[in-house]
């Protein structure tokens, strides 16, 4: 049957996430040092970093929702030092914009130019990038993720909810993800077909194959290209 829509995973799949995700970090230090140094010595950006994966642990109802835990944390931070009302808004604003201050990869941009001329895309992400900031809104149809749905890869509902918003069957989407269990596991227990993006070569040891595998986002924009002219 011929693919009708392509969803797609954001960090990792479009760019690097963790070089981000670093800078994010560091310029929340950086803000801290200055406003408020007694914050910034006693939570130094490593001990930042476990009080989030601590407070993740302890509020299991937010798995979901990664910038809400990542709130909490700085709430966290602050009451620890004695000061209850934390800069929470001023705090996220860095962070979220340094957190999307992506470097795509050289493929991904003409990739999604092609691929949006032949079906509509639909992005699923666990995490808060934020496409209008990133400047790739346009070419997607709908974006979905984690702390919107109320649920997060790989439960089978986000993907569920990314064909009801296309509009079609699950089957008739592909599902484009790097990550094994959250991508392809996740989307093939939703009935959609799969596709593992493995920009690093590494050897799938994760139970049944993925139905496509490509080393990068034009490899798959040739697939979709060609499948689609055979089908019309």
């Amino acid at each position: 049957m011929p693919v009708r829509a392509v969803s797609l995973d954001l960090d990792d799949t479009l760019w690097p996430v963790m070089p981000a995700l670093i800078e994010a970090e560091h310029c929340v230090d950086r803000w801290l040092k200055e406003h408020h140094p007694e914050v910034a010595s006693a939570w130094p950006i490593e001990a930042m970093r476990e009080l989030r994966e601590q407070v993740a642990r302890d509020h299991t109802h937010l798995s979901h929702d990664f910038s809400e835990q990542r709130r909490l944390t700085i709430r966290h931070a602050f009451a620890a030092c004695g000061i209850d009302d934390a800069p929470v808004d001023e705090l996220w604003r860095i962070y979220f914009a340094a957190r999307n201050n992506v470097e795509l990869c050289p493929d991904s941009l003409p990739a999604l130019n092609r691929i949006v001329e032949r079906v509509p895309i639909v992005a699923i992400s666990n995490g808060n990038a934020d496409l209008e900031v990133i400047g790739l809104h346009h070419l997607f149809h709908t974006r979905l993720n984690a702390a919107g749905v109320g649920v997060a890869k790989p439960d089978k509902r986000i993907f569920l909810a990314a064909a009801d918003a296309l509009g079609v069957a699950p089957e008739d989407v592909l599902h484009v993800g790097d990550d094994p269990l959250l991508d392809v596991i996740g989307a093939r227990e939703a009935g959609m077909r799969t596709v593992w993006l493995n920009r690093h070569g590494e050897t799938w040891s994760h139970g049944p194959a993925p139905d496509l595998e490509f080393a990068d986002m034009m490899s798959l924009a040739d697939w979709i290209e060609a499948s689609t002219v055979a089908d019309s």
